[in-house]
């Protein structure tokens, strides 16, 4: 494999960014021989010459322009790795980049980003949705910080990532003020025909909640499909109509949806899961999601709804 002198690389761009060797060799505090041998060089491992003279100054030959837009993007990377490096140094935040499969409710993903722009050190937060393969994928490449999903990492992912169990949570049941009441009376009896949201049957919740109403005998009229779980409970809002929810956010979706508690089941468990390609977690924000998760998120308390 061969190898690019990087010296000599930066000797080129200097020169084409100043316009003559003696303006670099002032910059690089070189001198004009010694950047005029490296150039020549360049351009023996190149194989093709790089500029060509047009009175006292050094213009691009078509071969030079192509070098010189690789050498600009490279240096330009290095320089942000630099500032970003003195901008840790100098407590700027840090960023924390999170990837949110679609199916996990957003009222979870909140509770557990918030106590990360929350704490000691400064963060500055990059969410992006996807589904969780896509996730896994680009979190394998260092474009994540981490993937919050609502199950492992799938092993055809051919990819090293551990999985960091966030907690788990029981599901209940919302409606507006009118049908919950109606509904909490004989519970779970009481969903069969009634109006619901579900969410689509590639998610691991409706695979849970299908077992759950065949066991149950209850088939509830399911008038609408959905993938994103607060869209699914701004529907159940508008629409009139119950859904279901993790109990861990309970108290958060009657206040933030103005819907009320029908009922619950410990029968069908979400759980939750950050992904990493650590073992063990170190970013700063990660760890703050991890102990948001196991001390205030999905930790049980005696008068949880």
């Amino acid at each position: 494999m061969e190898w690019l002198n990087y010296h000599h690389l930066l000797y080129f761009w200097s020169v084409a960014r100043e316009g003559t060797v003696s303006k670099a060799a002032e910059k690089l505090r070189l001198s004009q021989p010694t950047i005029s041998a490296q150039i020549r060089t360049l351009e023996r491992a190149v194989g093709q010459r790089l500029f060509q003279r047009h009175g006292r100054t050094l213009v691009l030959t078509d071969v030079g322009r192509l070098v010189y837009r690789h050498a600009d993007e490279i240096f330009s990377i290095g320089r942000d790795l630099m500032e970003s490096l003195r901008g840790r140094a100098a407590g700027r935040p840090v960023q924390l980049v999170v990837g949110v499969a679609n199916a996990v409710p957003k009222l979870v993903v909140y509770r557990l980003l918030r106590p990360a722009m929350q704490g000691a050190e400064p963060i500055h937060l990059v969410c992006r949705e996807d589904n969780a393969e896509q996730l896994v994928t680009q979190l394998s490449i260092h474009a994540l910080d981490v993937v919050i999903a609502d199950f492992p990492a799938p092993p055809h992912v051919r990819v090293k990532v551990f999985n960091h169990l966030l907690g788990e949570s029981d599901t209940a049941f919302f409606g507006p003020p009118r049908l919950a009441a109606r509904l909490r009376r004989r519970f779970p009896a009481s969903l069969n025909d009634a109006p619901m949201l579900l969410p689509t049957a590639n998610t691991a919740l409706r695979r849970g909640l299908d077992e759950w109403f065949d066991a149950e005998n209850v088939r509830p009229q399911v008038v609408g499909e959905f993938e994103d779980s607060a869209l699914m409970k701004v529907f159940g809002h508008g629409a009139g109509v119950a859904f279901p929810a993790p109990v861990a956010i309970a108290h958060d979706v009657c206040r933030f949806y103005g819907v009320r508690l029908i009922g619950r089941t410990d029968a069908v468990r979400e759980l939750y899961y950050a992904i990493s390609v650590e073992r063990r977690l170190k970013h700063p924000g990660v760890l703050a999601i991890t102990n948001a998760a196991r001390d205030e998120l999905f930790k049980r308390r005696p008068d949880a709804i």
